[in-house]
């Protein structure tokens, strides 16, 4: 009887081992909702790191980019460029405060939003841009950086997978106006649920920390700086509880190891797959610019039969692979509260031909070995 091969998941959280102690500190201190010290280590921790002028712990990237709609004040009727090719947070925190969603195609090499295609989508009512780094790679932040300055609008990086990650040296989430980053369980650095929110511009931190605060200004009355706390502006309730940041508190501590390890790994994939590119595989190649931190290796194939039969030959020696988003324009709510700015061929034709594969710390050398000897089979089969 042939022997069942291993079963490799597609995804397992890091653990650093500090995780378990943190929480226990956690409970013993008393304090187990928001706001206590382990989540101000944290915050402390990505200021100094990235270098944001304020970070504000989240219960998720979601819950970020809502604050954000928020602190920008983002109205009914307004309009908010992203790409059509992400997760539905991005158009969801925007659709929540009654904007519309303008969405435009992709680039073939990166899978971020068309840079070029920016400045067509903008009319009147554009508010803001909202750029997503996908797979930890970045968009091409200095050229919408640029279209921003003159037409005066804000940025908002969705940088959900990019902790870590940099741009011409600069920390991804640092670059924009603001920046969203998330600690999902699915995230490099993790803490089952979690985000943060990194304020950037000198004239938005206190709003962003008020509304944070639902909508009080109990920062300012922790500093001193007022004799009583009160309700002052519109709200969020985006805290994550102490022990989820004492668990991230870890993960943070270990981000640098983190993202060591899946480097090793991505650049071993691309070294074994690298010679299946003349057979038609596109291996992601990030542009020099891009210090990127392993958090996707996706593939993308000829066409969809192939991808398929890569997939069926990958699960069949044990190795979970994923697929990825349909457009956000093709989805029944982007049709009706949402619109598209010019053709949206590279979005439409990805999701069939896309596979990302496993991509862990701790992930066996010799699942890269098989999966190159797997996809080979698949593109001569």
């Amino acid at each position: 009887m042939k022997n069942k091969p291993e079963h490799i998941p597609f995804h397992r959280t890091y653990v650093s081992g500090r995780e378990q102690q943190n929480i226990s500190n956690a409970i013993s201190s008393g304090h187990t909702c928001a706001g206590g010290e382990f989540s101000r280590l944290c915050e402390a921790y990505l200021e100094k790191s990235t270098g944001a002028r304020k970070a504000l712990l989240t219960n998720s990237c979601t819950s970020a980019l809502e604050i954000a709609a928020l602190t920008l004040d983002i109205d009914p009727g307004d309009e908010v460029i992203m790409p059509t090719f992400t997760f539905t947070s991005t158009a969801t925190a925007f659709v929540n405060r009654g904007a519309i969603p303008v969405f435009v195609d992709i680039r073939a090499d990166t899978l971020n939003i068309n840079q070029n295609r920016i400045e067509a989508a903008i009319t009147p009512r554009t508010k803001a841009i909202v750029p997503v780094h996908y797979a930890g790679v970045a968009a091409d932040m200095d050229t919408i950086m640029k279209i921003a300055s003159a037409y005066k609008l804000w940025v908002v990086e969705d940088a959900a997978q990019a902790v870590e990650a940099r741009y011409n040296n600069r920390p991804l989430g640092t670059i924009g106006h603001l920046g969203c980053y998330s600690f999902h369980m699915t995230k490099n650095i993790s803490c089952g649920e979690g985000g943060a929110l990194l304020v950037n511009d000198d004239r938005l931190p206190e709003r962003a920390e008020v509304i944070h605060d639902k909508g009080t200004n109990r920062a300012m009355f922790r500093a001193g700086a007022v004799t009583h706390y009160e309700w002052v502006d519109i709200a969020h309730s985006a805290p994550p509880s102490e022990l989820q940041a004492a668990f991230l508190l870890a993960q943070l501590e270990a981000a640098k190891t983190i993202t060591k390890a899946r480097l090793e790994l991505w650049h071993r994939y691309r070294s074994l797959l690298a010679p299946l590119e003349r057979h038609g595989l596109s291996i992601p190649c990030p542009p020099k610019e891009c210090d990127h931190n392993a958090h996707i290796f996706p593939l993308v194939f000829a066409n969809q039969q192939i991808r398929d039969r890569a997939r069926k030959r990958l699960a069949e020696a044990g190795i979970d692979t994923a697929l990825h988003y349909r457009p956000l324009h093709q989805s029944p709510a982007g049709k009706r509260l949402a619109r598209t700015s010019g053709d949206m061929a590279v979005s439409e034709a990805l999701p069939d031909r896309l596979l990302r594969l496993p991509l862990w710390p701790g992930l066996p050398e010799r699942t890269c070995d098989v999966v190159a000897e797997q996809l080979e089979k698949a593109l001569f089969t």
